[in-house]
């Protein structure tokens, strides 16, 4: 059977944490307790801070050795994702800490595959996660009280969270009965019409994954991608990296595309959405974007039009990434629109922005065998463009 890796600091945490171990075993599950203590004083553990430490590609002592404790955190998060990604026979994670201890073990669970049982007791659950899960299946539990000494609400929250570590390890998810190839799709909501078409067209073949292109969006997509739970990506909506250039709120990282380039998956993408920037409620939008213009999408999201200067940057940086990607790539550019609101008549048509972005691309992306930009004219919701993105995909596929 899979083991659980209960894993925390066992210098100050060593009561709470075999208290989790205990009721693992218990439960009929084999528990391993692990220490990251970055002191490397703790005992008790079944593996030893020096043990995890010892696997940091510096060696032990870039983990150990200081008296930078900010250091030596980030270097035992970096030994321990080495240490978890060793082992064949996880059947949960489980961590339980403080700031320090969530900042280091959610690192290393993002390190893992996506379906990988990932369960966090913190102190710091209730707040902003997004750092810590990232695009990432990390289930977070917020400990009330701090952890530090077991009582009667810790004992609680402790328990629940190492039956629930112990049941995700016994009980495997039953393999889908679907046999047909899973494609990831990023959609946000000016280009929903074109990829609702899309996914009528390849249903019947595919599952199709489709992912809310709110920076987090892309990151899974390509997390999946990383972890072999896709067939490929369809990638109509990169607006993530507007965000990421401009500042706005939906910002990818600079790794967009480095799944593409990792795995060499089949890819077909395009620049949906890519003339607007997003950001919060239209009085959050940054002073020196004031006088530009802005589009209430709702009372919670401004979205910006980007300028002919801006989406040459966003072109340029696109192709860049594209031309280390060495798998069969098809990149469509919709001359007519790149979004619901970038037509003839809707408030964020700019004929000189989409061509300074489309020139950006062509002069950028160097084309090969495998590497191809297709121009199209349409607009990116129209049911032709569509039916060429599925097309694309098939070719490249079969």
């Amino acid at each position: 059977m899979s083991k659980v890796y209960v894993i925390g600091t066992c210098d100050t945490k060593m009561e709470e944490l075999s208290y989790a171990r205990d009721l693992i075993v218990k439960a009929g599950v084999e528990a391993v307790l692990v220490d990251v203590g970055t002191r490397g004083t703790g005992a008790g553990a079944d593996i030893s801070a020096g043990d995890i430490a010892s696997r940091h590609p510096q060696g032990r002592d870039a983990v150990l050795g200081g008296n930078d404790r900010g250091a030596a955190v980030g270097a035992m998060a970096r030994a321990l994702a080495i240490w978890l990604a060793e082992r064949g026979d996880i059947g949960a994670v489980l961590g339980l800490g403080g700031s320090g201890n969530t900042a280091l073990v959610t690192e290393a669970m993002r390190a893992l595959p996506v379906g990988v049982p990932k369960l966090m007791v913190s102190t710091v659950a209730s707040g902003n996660v997004a750092p810590y899960v990232g695009p990432n299946d990390i289930a977070m539990m917020y400990s009330v009280t701090d952890v530090a000494g077991l009582n009667a609400i810790s004992r609680k929250v402790i328990g629940n969270a190492a039956h629930a570590a112990a049941g995700m390890a016994k009980w495997a998810v039953p393999a889908a009965t679907s046999d047909k190839p899973g494609i990831g799709i990023t959609m946000f909501g000016v280009t929903t019409d074109c990829v609702t078409q899309l996914r009528r067209l390849l249903d019947a073949d595919y599952e199709t994954y489709v992912f809310h292109a709110t920076g987090t969006g892309g990151q899974s997509m390509e997390k999946l991608a990383d972890s072999g739970l896709v067939d490929g990506m369809i990638d109509v909506t990169t607006t993530e990296v507007a965000d990421m250039l401009m500042g706005g709120v939906f910002a990818c990282t600079e790794d967009r595309f480095g799944a593409v380039a990792r795995t060499r998956l089949p890819y077909v993408g395009s620049v949906g959405a890519v003339d607007m920037v997003n950001f919060g409620a239209k009085e959050t939008v940054p002073e020196k974007y004031r006088g530009r213009n802005l589009y209430v999408h709702n009372p919670q999201v401004t979205l910006m039009r980007t300028t002919a200067e801006e989406n040459k940057a966003i072109g340029e940086w696109i192709a860049s990434r594209l031309n280390q990607c060495e798998g069969d790539i098809r990149f469509l550019l919709p001359l007519g629109g790149v979004s619901a609101i970038d037509a003839p008549g809707m408030p964020f048509h700019d004929p000189d922005a989409d061509a300074a972005l489309f020139a950006a691309i062509r002069a950028t992306f160097r084309q090969t065998d495998r590497r191809r930009l297709i121009e199209v004219p349409h607009n990116i919701n129209d049911a032709a463009f569509a039916e060429l993105l599925a097309q694309q995909f098939r070719e490249i596929v079969k």
